[in-house]
């Protein structure tokens, strides 16, 4: 008995701690939020059917050190390219175009996944705290590629945030 006890204490306090919850956000929320926090914006665009959207969401984006970036360096948004709900952001509206009989890409998935006129998934794009393109990468991403293009966009920022002085 007692040691279903301590299984069970390690299971659910020890366990929690030591793995960190990658957050996501709307993009309503992200602009909210951005207005008092400013950071960059990294939306991973994906699809139900992509095998290789699979494969990063349960290796690359499940990373201990990813997601400690994540959370607090950037706002991540996770964007399935055929949602059909609309989308506010940046001041517009984007909705869900059907493209044939039960297929249609999203608008903002178009605008944010486009690199060559092309889409492709799934798709890494950074946003600035202007929420300009900073950088986009279409295809599956290993933990470490990731990592360098996150210490890169955060040097970026750094750097953009001590240029220029505040208002």
């Amino acid at each position: 008995m007692r040691k279903l006890f301590y299984i069970t204490v390690i299971f659910f306090w020890v366990i929690p701690f030591g793995f960190a919850q990658l957050k996501s956000y709307s993009f309503e929320e992200v602009e909210k939020l951005a207005i008092q926090n400013p950071k960059p914006i990294i939306v991973y665009i994906h699809t139900n059917w992509c095998k290789y959207c699979a494969i990063m969401e349960n290796s690359t984006l499940k990373n201990q050190d990813i997601i400690q970036m994540l959370n607090e360096q950037f706002y991540f948004v996770v964007l399935n390219a055929e949602s059909k709900n609309d989308i506010t952001f940046n001041n517009y509206i984007f909705k869900y175009k059907p493209t044939g009989q039960n297929t249609g890409i999203h608008e903002l998935a178009t605008a944010l996944a486009t690199v060559n006129k092309q889409v492709s998934y799934p798709t890494i794009t950074i946003l600035d705290t202007k929420k300009d393109i900073l950088f986009q990468k279409q295809s599956y991403l290993k933990a470490k590629e990731l990592i360098r293009i996150l210490e890169k966009t955060q040097e970026i920022a750094i750097f953009e945030k001590n240029s220029f002085p505040n208002p």
